[in-house]
């Protein structure tokens, strides 16, 4: 990763699709900033598809990275597996602006040194009624004057330069920095990474215009978190 010093004072973890694996990224992120000795807080403006008393993406980022030192904001919380757009339709909800995370969003990172934004889904998914996505978050939080760098989180498989090349067009169409790609769910044994994923390693780098900053094992959230916590700074070491 980037040093300490460049580092934006918030980094918006984005995924190229749903389940690639930004929240065990999240987590493992959190864990390698909060290692520098930095003041690190996790926010996940919309979390979609757990009732209210269910665990949700920030509370499995709490766990593997340990919430100790660790500040967790979370925005609105939806029942259905919905982008959160329309799964507030669906419930009858009125939700909060882009703007007013982008709010929130800015105290946290008043008060820390770097904020992570859990975004939901891609890019491009709606965050509120009017259309707000998790670029217009980034660009509103740009607006506020504070420091922003997105990671994107990338299959391993086939389809994924594709959809990461995208990804990053859209980005830089916004003026969002990228601080590089992370793989987010590599195969394990007795599985094997297939021709493609091999050569995606070499070629994500290329396609993205920016650092690979790291391979996230499958299974990673299975870990014990004091396991996970020792193996995510080997994880983004690259």
């Amino acid at each position: 990763m980037a040093e300490a010093r460049s580092l934006p004072r918030v980094l918006v973890v984005t995924g190229t699709n749903t389940g690639v694996g930004k929240t065990i990224a999240t987590a493992a992120l959190a864990v390698a900033l909060r290692e520098r000795g930095l003041r690190v807080a996790v926010a996940k403006p919309t979390q979609t598809g757990v009732s209210a008393d269910e665990p949700g993406d920030l509370q499995e980022v709490c766990r593997l990275a340990g919430a100790v030192g660790l500040t967790a904001w979370e925005g609105v919380r939806l029942r259905d597996p919905l982008a959160p757009a329309s799964a507030a339709r669906t419930e009858g909800r009125s939700i909060p602006s882009v703007a007013d995370y982008a709010r929130a969003v800015g105290e946290l990172a008043g008060a820390h040194d770097v904020v992570l934004v859990e975004g939901a889904g891609g890019l491009l998914v709606e965050l509120d009624s009017r259309g707000g996505t998790v670029a217009d978050l980034a660009v509103a939080l740009r607006y506020q004057g504070i420091g922003v760098g997105v990671v994107v989180v990338a299959a391993p498989g086939l389809g994924t330069l594709n959809h990461t090349a995208l990804t990053v067009e859209a980005l830089r169409a916004r003026s969002l920095p990228i601080v590089g790609v992370v793989v987010g769910s590599w195969p394990q044994a007795p599985d094997e990474p297939d021709l493609a994923m091999r050569e995606n390693l070499a070629d994500l780098p290329r396609v993205a215009g920016v650092p690979l900053l790291g391979v996230l094992p499958e299974g990673a959230g299975s870990l014990a978190p004091a396991d996970f916590q020792v193996a995510a700074l080997e994880w983004l070491a690259v």
